[in-house]
């Protein structure tokens, strides 16, 4: 499965990683390459919890172009 996901710089440095489709999936890394793994991890485990859980294993998300 491909999944579309967020990333982004905090004040420290660190690279935050979310992926919109799983509400709560995030993950963080020193670097891009390493925060990018560490969503893929953290991917599969939210996907098997909430199998395990009955829950919808994604949300729906969808692209909106905003005019200013």
């Amino acid at each position: 499965m491909k999944f579309q996901v967020t990333i982004d710089r905090d004040e420290d440095g660190v690279w935050i990683v979310e992926c919109p489709a799983i509400h709560g999936c995030i993950s963080q890394g020193h670097t891009k390459i390493e925060a990018l793994k560490n969503i893929q991890e953290a991917i599969a485990l939210c996907l098997e919890v909430r199998a395990e859980q009955g829950l919808p294993l994604t949300v729906e998300t969808q692209r909106l172009e905003v005019t200013i």
